[in-house]
């Protein structure tokens, strides 16, 4: 079991930069995958990234190469996304997932037992 809260969300202006955190507490997430997902109004829940807690290993959503970069801080067990050149297509609720099976390329919300409840993300034009 893990404990995922997210934080760093806001407005922001088209074409600009936001970094979000995700603060992991709990039994042996230290092994885990930990993954970044996004929800826009109206629309499912999509993948956008995810990292292997233990060797850093990353793995994007083709649509996020080069604008969104995930790392993680071991001593503060905190995950960030990293988001440049922002659109308002961007504006959704991020939330924070763990794989407990600690695997690689999962994307489906499925694929990921244990959620943050979400930080806001709007970019406006």
């Amino acid at each position: 079991q893990v404990q995922l809260v997210e934080s760093g969300g806001g407005l922001v202006q088209a074409g600009g930069s936001l970094r979000l955190s995700c603060a992991a507490s709990g039994r042996s997430f230290s092994t885990y995958t930990m993954g970044w997902f996004r929800q826009a109004p109206g629309k499912e829940r999509e993948f956008v990234g995810h990292i292997s807690w233990s060797s850093g290993i990353t793995y994007y959503a083709n649509s996020m190469k080069g604008r969104f970069t995930i790392s993680r801080d071991n001593a503060k067990n905190t995950m960030y996304l990293q988001m440049n050149r922002l659109e308002p297509e961007a504006t959704a609720v991020y939330y924070c997932a763990a794989d407990r099976l600690s695997r690689y390329g999962v994307t489906s919300r499925s694929g990921y037992a244990d959620w943050g409840q979400g930080t806001q993300v709007t970019v406006s034009s």
